[in-house]
């Protein structure tokens, strides 16, 4: 057993405290989203290192951003990937390198994630007296005669806190259950170390799932060490870490080692603009984020196809159907799919021009083309984890998502029709109502938000006071372009989706919180609120543990 000597003044006379740790571990396990991990090639060289600089992966992005369809099918491939543990670990007086090495940290983006799981070190761990902790308060907190006759606070049992920072209502309807004293004792029972777990988001995440329960189990019995006991560990997951989190809950043994799961920004039932990436990439979302994980559709599918964990983001039976419309140039609706399986209408769709996957994007330039029939498997991947998660939630869960009444995620995807610029060539427009049915090859695009139908690409001379420009357009009778966004949500997943827990399992989700003006990335990294909302979450979990 391990103890902590305080040293409370220079005086000679002065007492000696003597302050030993809790007798009980509760690890904490952070689980970060599709793109959080680190990897490297089997060969242990770094093929995706989320190093910060300056707060942002710039040396990621600036790699990335050069890279070809081809070159990011070859290197991003889910068997020719693992984690890569080296990367940065912070440098400061919370714990050597080696420290935060063994904790799993050099797993996990540096960028997006270390300022929170430093934040939760300290919150969780630096003051014992559950009297002090200065985020809970209560007017009948009293001071007593301590060691050594220093007045030392003391918080009684049967108390309702406040919790600053902390909203009443959590979503509308959902009054937020107040932290308790009873539960505040109960927490300070015990230590709470941080750990991150980075796993290949490339895979499928039933595989992540197993290798976290392992990581589990192996934390477990690393922290069970002289006089320190420890059962279980607490979740908490960022994005499609949720997915990870809640498949390991569903493996044999798992529910009795796991006190519970905090879920952020989890898209549990999946996310449309997975659908929207793959046909006209990101440029016209996020320029900047678009250069790394793909500008146009090309160079989203060339990774996309190939991976089971990212077809897992796809929306789910679960999510609802008629997401993917068409309208024509007054804006009726004359297409909307799914009816009923989204899987077999829309993502194995070959021949349509609005199926998930065109083709010939399975074979860039410069790649390592996968066929059709390996794209068809790593659907049925997808289908069944979905179909195996469904509904399934650890019986003790809390969520945040993102919401409010700004629309800037994307609940539906729209294909719009509208009249091109005319082609010089004679003939005949198509009418609008064949545009549907038509093949991938009946229209024209490079990957970025444009579909045209019929024209072609044609130089013409603009005139203007300076001087004759030349340029190219590209002609059409009709031109498709993918709308923008039209729910809350956190940019990435709509509050339809987010909030889907409660509705799907309202037995097992203890509170479910509904944050106005959070983004999905940063989420744990620059909101206070969900940051407060996490720390109310383990707070209450680790009031559950098993101590006995």
């Amino acid at each position: 057993m391990q103890a902590e000597w305080t040293l409370t003044d220079t005086k000679l006379l002065d007492s000696v405290i003597l302050s030993t740790p809790p007798l009980n571990a509760i690890p904490i396990i952070f689980v970060p989203g599709i793109m959080g991990s680190n990897l490297c090639d089997l060969g242990n060289r770094p093929v995706w290192l989320l190093n910060s600089v300056k707060g942002v992966p710039l040396r990621l992005a600036v790699e990335w951003a050069k890279r070809s369809a081809g070159e990011r099918q070859e290197i991003l491939h889910p068997e020719r990937t693992k984690v890569y543990p080296g990367g940065a670990v912070p440098k400061n007086s919370m714990g050597s390198e080696q420290h935060f090495q063994r904790r799993g940290w050099g797993e996990v983006s540096e960028a997006s994630y270390h300022k929170f799981l430093l934040w939760l070190e300290k919150k969780m761990n630096w003051e014992r007296n559950p009297a002090n902790w200065e985020d809970f308060s209560h007017s009948s907190i009293t001071e007593s005669i301590g060691v050594g006759e220093r007045m030392v606070r003391k918080l009684p049992l049967g108390l309702v806190m406040k919790m600053s920072g902390l909203p009443e209502i959590a979503e509308t309807g959902h009054a937020v259950d107040p932290v308790t004293s009873d539960e505040l004792l109960k927490r300070s029972k015990s230590s709470f170390p941080v750990y991150a777990f980075g796993y290949n988001w490339l895979a499928s995440n039933q595989d992540a799932a197993g290798a976290l329960k392992t990581r589990i189990e192996k934390i477990i019995t690393e922290n069970n060490v002289g006089a320190i006991k420890c059962k279980q560990v607490i979740l908490v997951s960022h994005s499609m870490g949720g997915l990870v989190a809640r498949a390991c809950s569903q493996l044999p043994e798992m529910d009795k080692k796991i006190v519970g799961i905090v879920h952020g920004v989890m898209p549990a039932t999946g996310a449309a603009v997975a659908y929207r990436r793959c046909k006209v990439g990101m440029r016209d979302e996020d320029f900047g984020a678009g250069l790394v994980i793909g500008s146009n559709g090309r160079e989203v599918t060339a990774v996309f196809a190939q991976s089971p964990g990212a077809l897992q983001l796809l929306p789910s039976e679960d999510y609802g159907v008629k997401w993917m419309q068409v309208a024509d140039p007054r804006g009726k609706i004359i297409v909307s799919l799914p009816e009923i399986d989204p899987y077999k209408e829309i993502y194995l769709e070959r021949r349509k021009w609005w199926g998930l996957i065109r083709e010939e994007w399975l074979s860039p330039e410069g790649g390592m083309p996968i066929q059709w029939r390996d794209f068809v498997v790593n659907i049925r991947i997808a289908q069944e984890f979905h179909r195996a998660l469904k509904g399934k939630y650890h019986k003790r869960t809390y969520v945040f998502y993102g919401g409010g009444p700004a629309k800037k995620s994307f609940s539906k995807i729209l294909w719009r029709i509208a009249k091109g610029i005319a082609p010089t060539e004679p003939g005949t427009a198509p009418p609008i109502a064949s545009i549907p049915s038509m093949a991938n090859g009946d229209l024209r695009t490079d990957g970025s938000n444009g579909l045209f139908v019929g024209g072609r690409t044609e130089t013409r001379a603009v005139n203007n006071v300076a001087a004759t420009t030349v340029v190219s357009i590209e002609t059409s009778h009709w031109v498709l372009h993918c709308g923008g966004h039209d729910s809350s949500g956190d940019g990435t997943v709509p509050s339809s989706s987010g909030q889907s827990p409660r509705k799907n399992n309202k037995l097992n989700i203890l509170q479910q919180f509904e944050l106005d003006a959070i983004q999905h990335e940063p989420a744990y990294r620059d909101y206070p609120l969900a940051q407060q909302v996490t720390y109310y979450a383990i707070t209450k979990l680790a009031a559950n543990a098993d101590l006995k």
